[in-house]
């Protein structure tokens, strides 16, 4: 079954005043769309990836052939983080936890070194400047 772009859990408008519901409506009919169709396109070229998820395809591009990989890696990315994007975004909700705040400040020394390292992960990516920060503990 070929990848679609999910539907929204929230309105267009319910990012403001942070992303305006004018972007929401690019990104996520637009842009998402973009990557799910080049996503649609190159599994379909090699017959081995179809019934795969998007987890499977990007966590194992060994397995994609050499034609389909860099469509693969790059739309397939892009279904994938941008499909997270709307699931974690949401209304305001409030301050940084305490959890995360020490984590960042245990981990970065302080808030402006943080947000430098993660603007520059974000800027030398392929796509929409996305960087996750992940934690293993």
């Amino acid at each position: 079954m070929p990848f679609k772009v999910p539907d929204l859990p929230y309105g267009y408008s319910a990012l403001e005043p942070y992303i305006d519901e004018e972007t929401m409506h690019f990104h996520h009919d637009k842009h998402h769309a973009a990557y799910v169709n080049m996503l649609n396109g190159a599994v379909e070229a090699a017959k081995n990836l179809k019934g795969k998820s998007v987890e499977e395809l990007i966590t194992d591009l060994d397995s994609v052939p050499e034609a389909q990989r860099g469509a693969v890696r790059n739309h397939g990315g892009g279904h994938y983080n941008h499909s997270m994007f709307w699931e974690i975004m949401g209304p305001a909700s409030g301050e940084m936890s305490s959890e995360l705040n020490t984590a960042l400040l245990d981990a970065f020394e302080n808030l402006d070194y943080f947000k430098a390292e993660f603007h520059k992960a974000g800027m030398t990516r392929f796509g929409s400047g996305w960087a996750w920060l992940c934690s293993t503990k």
